[in-house]
C-alpha cells in the first residue's frame, strides 16, 4: 500500500480544523458585537454624558471598533490574507473615505461660512451694501 493512502486515526484533515476555529472566529465576534452594540445603546437611554457630541463622539468610537471587529471575526481579514493585497485595498479605502469625507466638511463648512450674510456682525452694513449693487 503507498503512503498516500494510509490513515492516521489521529491526524484530523484540515477542513474541520477550519470549520471549528471558524465557527469560534463567528461566536466571539458575535459575542463582541453584541456588546460594542449594547454599550452605546445603554450610553443613550441612559443619558450618560450631558452633551450630545460628547456622546456622538463616544458611538463613532465605538462603531469604529465594531468596523475592526467585523473585518477580523467575519471577513477574516488580516495583513496575511490573499498576500496582503486586501490589507493594502483596506488602507487606500480608508485613505479616499478620509479625504472625500474631511473635504466634504471643509466645503461646506466654508461655504456656510462665506455664504450666510446674516451671521456676520455688521450684517445690517452688509445688507445695505447688496442693495447698492448694480
Amino acid at each position: 500500500m503507498s503512503a498516500q493512502h494510509t490513515h492516521d486515526p489521529g491526524h484530523h484533515g484540515h477542513d474541520d480544523h477550519t470549520d471549528h476555529s471558524s465557527l469560534k472566529s463567528y461566536a466571539i465576534g458575535f459575542v463582541l458585537s453584541v456588546i460594542l452594540t449594547a454599550i452605546p445603546f445603554w450610553l443613550v437611554m441612559g443619558k450618560v454624558f450631558d452633551r450630545s457630541s460628547t456622546t456622538a463622539m463616544v458611538i463613532l468610537g465605538f462603531a469604529a471598533v465594531q468596523i475592526v471587529v467585523h473585518m477580523i471575526y467575519f471577513l477574516h481579514m488580516n495583513t496575511k490574507s490573499e498576500g496582503g493585497w486586501n490589507m493594502l485595498a483596506l488602507i487606500f479605502t480608508v485613505v479616499l473615505v478620509v479625504i472625500v469625507l474631511s473635504g466634504s466638511i471643509w466645503v461646506m463648512y466654508h461655504l456656510n461660512h462665506n455664504m450666510m450674510p446674516g451671521m456676520a456682525p455688521d450684517a445690517t452694513h452688509q445688507m445695505h451694501h447688496m442693495h447698492d449693487m448694480p
